[in-house]
């Protein structure tokens, strides 16, 4: 709960709830985002909001619908046949080192399928 509580209420989240790539670097509108974060703080989201009280499992449903709502988006969900076959794009893995930077990743595809597959066995 306190690193879901970190993520969500954190200053530099921006609204659409998908991160920059660092929470302690300066940010403006040309940031880099990071899909991965994204995707896995939805799944995590997901399954949090399993085991704590109603208010704060409909906070955490909330903010992973918006999360995966947004990774849909044509900003981050690659069209078929395109983006060497990832699913989502504008990943960063080390930004420091210049290595894996706006980039799709394997691990932001699988918790982006692992949280559409917990919000349908939530949901549907």
């Amino acid at each position: 709960m306190k690193i879901a509580e970190f993520t969500l209420n954190h200053p530099k989240l921006p609204a659409d709830l998908i991160p920059i790539w660092d929470y302690d670097v300066e940010a403006d509108e040309n940031t880099l985002r990071d899909a991965s974060a994204a995707a896995i703080n939805a799944s995590a989201l997901l399954e949090l909001s399993k085991y704590v009280e109603e208010n704060q499992s409909e906070k955490y449903l909330n903010a992973a619908k918006t999360i995966l709502q947004n990774l849909s988006s044509e900003t981050y969900l690659a069209k078929k046949g395109e983006n060497g076959g990832f699913i989502l794009k504008h990943s960063v893995g080390h930004f420091p080192a210049g290595t894996e930077v706006d980039t799709p990743l394997t691990y932001a595809d699988y918790y982006f399928i692992e949280a559409l597959v917990r919000y349908k066995n939530w949901f549907l």
